[in-house]
């Protein structure tokens, strides 16, 4: 054993020794390797234990140029969809032996790029990003310079070779809309984020599927596109249930759009599923527990996050970057109906 501070520090060759494996099948077995038996890891980590040996990670990644390290680029930490997206591709990684460090944008592209910058001196293998934008000034330079596999969650960025995890959007709020409609709404309001990124654009495909289905024009007026916050939400929700005509029914685009508007609606005496009909877009589990009544647009956090994560290691190991698309569905409930 070597000394470290008049203590002794065990080595991978202790370990080694101990477990009764040659030095290569310890850095398997510790470093999560595929190939390595249950048999095997079981009494290298046994043995790590007894000893308590600590791999050098940095002496590692010097050695092999691979730090087994994926950066993760959050665009919004509080948002609990995030949180429930980044658990599930944390999880996926640790099973396949790698650990991940998240960056928290906060919706800032300053600090979006400060954030890749960290992770490019951090030699992650590769990175998994929820951008703030599209089309912001750092990003072609952010992307192009990490050398290393990139995921991106729910954006589209043209003439860049990255995989990209994408909701289908549109599909669900298509199915909503047409409920809405089919029920004799014709004033829909619809709040969300800026155009300019993927989820919005494709959720507005989704309400004009619907319209046109019904040979309607898209109510223009009613459209707040500008941002996923609930101070954005609540401000527009306002000032839209006093238009007139006022919406009889709001699509919510996202959690913190549905806490605006609910707020805006309390405001003003409003009852949604009563007085005006109510679809937010996403779903998490808590909503239940405040109101299992709300109808919404659903998609999958963990499978999204589980997604990202087989998309960066395809990436790793050689692979060419796709595009993979995951499902939402309309979840009917009893926010939705009323209004008129």
């Amino acid at each position: 054993m070597e000394k470290e501070g008049g203590s002794q520090r065990a080595t991978i060759r202790d370990v080694a020794a101990r477990a009764g494996v040659a030095l290569s099948s310890v850095s398997r077995a510790l470093s999560g390797h595929p190939d390595v038996s249950d048999e095997m890891r079981k009494r290298v980590e046994e043995a790590a234990r007894a000893l308590g040996y600590e791999p050098n990670l940095v002496a590692q990644s010097l050695r092999s140029g691979v730090t087994r390290t994926i950066g993760f680029v959050i665009r919004d930490i509080s948002s609990p969809m995030f949180a429930l997206l980044a658990r599930s591709c944390e999880q996926e990684l640790r099973r396949n032996g790698y650990s991940m460090i998240l960056v928290n944008s906060d919706g800032n592209v300053d600090n979006e790029a400060r954030n890749f910058a960290l992770l490019r001196r951090r030699r992650v293998d590769g990175i998994i990003a929820s951008l703030v934008a599209e089309d912001s000034p750092y990003l072609q330079k952010n992307l192009t310079a990490a050398h290393c596999p990139i995921v991106l969650l729910d954006r589209q960025v043209s003439g860049l070779k990255v995989s990209a995890v994408l909701s289908n959007h549109g599909a669900g709020v298509y199915l909503a809309t047409k409920q809405l409609l089919e029920r004799g709404h014709r004033n829909i309001a619809f709040i969300t984020g800026s155009s300019n990124v993927y989820p919005t654009r494709s959720r507005l495909e989704g309400i004009e599927r619907a319209f046109r289905e019904f040979k309607l024009e898209v109510p223009q007026d009613l459209l707040a596109t500008g941002g996923f916050d609930s101070d954005y939400a609540l401000a527009h929700a306002r000032a839209l249930i006093h238009k007139t005509p006022a919406p009889t029914a709001i699509v919510a685009g996202g959690l913190g759009a549905l806490m605006g508007v609910t707020k805006a609606l309390k405001e003003s005496n409003l009852e949604m599923g009563k007085d005006i009909a109510v679809v937010a877009l996403d779903e998490l589990p808590y909503i239940e527990v405040f109101s299992g009544d709300i109808s919404t647009v659903y998609r999958d956090p963990e499978a999204i996050g589980r997604e990202a994560a087989q998309l960066v290691l395809e990436g790793l190991a050689g692979k060419a970057p796709r595009e993979s698309v995951i499902d939402t569905l309309f979840v009917e409930r009893g926010s939705s109906a009323g209004g008129l």
